[in-house]
């Protein structure tokens, strides 16, 4: 009776779940899935070597770059296990314990690229609003500043969840809703009372993507304003220019985590396949979309990786 009781406070181990109704041909789901992870992988670290390598590209705006690639690499490695394992090879148990530790990485890393977002907004509201002062006010080691806070931030406040978690008693079904660990998806398993980890839930959502999302809304708030102000019109779309990566990624970033985390709040009627794409979504955007949209769209990055592969000898000059 022992041994039952502790198996009901803490199950051995938990089931993730596919998509829905496709069980048949997840196999051949794993291909694209394989290749977006692949893309993630292989184009954050083209982003890291280029930037590392390249002097020309060592100013604050690429540096903050790297930062958001090193968060998208770390993301795609927390999930990359339970993905594959669950669309590849049809194995959805995870251990409780490895459960709570995706879960903590993952929400770490997606907590640390707010920051890194918000950042970046900075960034470019100093090169717009008071571009003579850019390089006084984002030294380096203001810069790496900001990349420690950021790291430390998400790190101390993610940590009381699996902690949070640990002390429930898990008496219900063990069947989690996605292909990898999330918090409120953890959460809704517990048979015990909950109400502590819902108002941290809450609080850390609020004291970090609200607080970061309100400041780079603040920030492109005050850019506007500059913008506007330029007497020229190429003026203007120059300087939005330089911040349409940043907003791209900004929406790429906010949009699925606000409607996942509404999905798990309120959605209890929603369609299990609305879950699973949105979750998704949020575990793939990102990752594959960032390098893709910085390479494209950022003319000394593309250029960069233009003389990568035309195999120049003065290429990291």
């Amino acid at each position: 009776m022992e041994l039952i009781n502790k198996s009901f406070f803490q199950p051995p181990t938990l089931l993730l779940t596919g998509i829905p109704g496709l069980e048949a041909i997840q196999i051949w789901i794993s291909i694209p899935l394989c290749v977006m992870y692949l893309i993630s992988l292989l184009g954050n670290c083209i982003i890291l070597f280029v930037i590392k390598m390249t002097s020309r590209l060592h100013e604050p705006q690429y540096i903050f770059l790297s930062m958001l690639a090193t968060t998208d690499v770390g993301l795609s490695l927390s999930t990359l296990p339970t993905v594959l394992m669950v669309f590849l090879l049809n194995h959805r148990e995870i251990e409780f314990h490895s459960c709570l530790t995706q879960m903590f990485f993952i929400h770490t890393f997606s907590s640390m690229e707010s920051a890194i977002l918000l950042a970046m907004a900075f960034d470019r509201f100093v090169a717009i609003c008071n571009p003579l002062h850019y390089t006084m006010v984002l030294t380096s080691p203001r810069i790496i500043g900001m990349g420690i806070a950021a790291m430390v931030r998400g790190v101390v406040l993610m940590v009381p969840l699996p902690i949070l978690l640990k002390r429930l008693s898990f008496c219900k079904d063990v069947i989690l809703s996605h292909c990898y660990s999330y918090h409120p998806d953890v959460m809704k398993l517990a048979c015990g009372p909950v109400r502590v980890n819902i108002i941290y839930g809450l609080s850390l959502v609020l004291c970090s993507f609200g607080v970061d999302a309100v400041f780079i809304v603040i920030s492109y708030i005050l850019i506007l304003k500059t913008v506007l102000d330029i007497a020229s019109e190429d003026g203007q779309l120059k300087a939005l220019n330089t911040c349409v990566s940043h907003i791209f990624t900004v929406c790429i970033f906010y949009v699925p985590l606000i409607v996942l985390a509404l999905i798990h709040r309120f959605g209890t009627f929603t369609s299990p396949l609305l879950h699973v794409t949105m979750a998704n979504l949020f575990l793939f955007l990102t990752p594959v979309l960032n390098p893709l949209v910085y390479s494209l769209k950022t003319k000394q990055i593309r250029s960069v990786i233009y003389e990568v592969f035309k195999g120049r000898g003065n290429l990291f000059k």
